[in-house]
């Protein structure tokens, strides 16, 4: 029998898989990806009797792929806070799924431990950019107002290493960075540890987001600011926790975060307005290549005659929501 561990390369996978195996350990084969990298699931060739876990990653995109595993005689467990389109009904599927826009992935399994490993959970809460969620789960644990700083930073940069075209663009491949944090069993051991992830992720992401700050916006409109960044790796790194950036600093509006592919298009992530996390995911499954969850939702091509569209449907959904 094959345990696969299939989880998203952001912070809420990561810290979901961390809780789960602190609590459970096993030898497993990992099947992680960048964070748009979300097809995970066609990866696994599973067969009769294996069990798959899956974290993070939309059910309605891996559908195809999960039916397969079903149908092989896997077992699988499925938690995740997107799409989940109709979930297949199987005594063989253990699904998890919460859509409400104040939790995330890592929430649903710290609710599933009890608790167990809740700094953890917290930590993968403000790296998923549910700050006031977040904020809210570590007063009602007593943390103090550094420790919660500590966690938010944590997750930040947790969720900054996911992000990037290729696994080349980041700084440690997603199953390497959860290999390196699942050694501790609080994220607070992580600060005290000089051979930690957490300084080499922390002097790399005030490189790339004193770049990102030089960049004015293209588009400002009535809902929506929208950035170009240029054909650079560390865009590529710095887009999507950048989004999450100008989302707190401005939350009655939305904001999108372009960045050039090599084909000209432009991957893009959209956060809906803090004050009404809602329709993200709606707006970017209108193209090909767009998916997402009502807060945070992204388009991994989107071409450069399509973003006048994007500019108009965003801003229309916003008026009228």
């Amino acid at each position: 029998m094959t345990h696969f561990d299939v989880f998203n390369g952001d912070a809420d996978g990561i810290i979901s898989l961390i809780q789960l195996r602190l609590n459970e350990p096993k030898q497993s084969v990992l099947i992680t990806g960048v964070k748009r990298d979300i097809t995970l699931l066609q990866q696994v060739d599973a067969s009769e009797g294996d069990r798959v876990t899956v974290l993070d990653i939309s059910m309605e995109k891996n559908c195809v792929a999960l039916e397969q595993a079903l149908n092989n005689g896997a077992n699988v467990f499925y938690a995740d806070h997107h799409r989940s389109g109709s979930i297949p009904e199987s005594k063989s599927l253990d699904a998890h799924i919460d859509l409400d826009a104040n939790t995330c992935t890592a929430l649903i399994i710290d609710k599933l431990l009890g608790g167990k490993y809740h700094a953890w959970a917290i930590t993968a809460a403000y790296g998923d950019n549910l700050i006031a969620k977040a904020d809210q789960l570590a007063e009602a644990a007593g943390l103090s107002q550094e420790q919660k700083r500590r966690l938010k930073e944590l997750g930040i940069l947790i969720n900054y290493n996911g992000y990037g075209a290729e696994l080349a663009d980041l700084h440690f491949s997603p199953a390497d960075l959860y290999q390196a944090l699942y050694k501790y069993s609080s994220p607070f051991d992580v600060f005290e540890a000089s051979d930690s992830p957490y300084y080499k992720l922390k002097a790399a992401y005030e490189r790339d987001l004193a770049s990102a700050n030089s960049v004015k916006p293209s588009y400002q409109g009535k809902l929506l600011t929208l950035i170009h960044l240029p054909n650079e790796t560390w865009s590529k790194r710095i887009s999507g926790v950048y989004g999450n950036l100008l989302a707190n600093q401005a939350p009655e509006r939305a904001h999108a975060v372009l960045t050039p592919n090599a084909d000209n298009s432009y991957l893009v992530s959209l956060r809906a307005p803090l004050n009404n996390k809602c329709g993200a995911g709606d707006i970017c499954n209108q193209f090909l290549t767009g998916g997402g969850r009502a807060g945070a939702a992204g388009i991994n091509r989107l071409e450069a005659d399509q973003v006048q569209r994007f500019i108009d449907i965003t801003e229309d959904y916003y008026s009228k929501h």
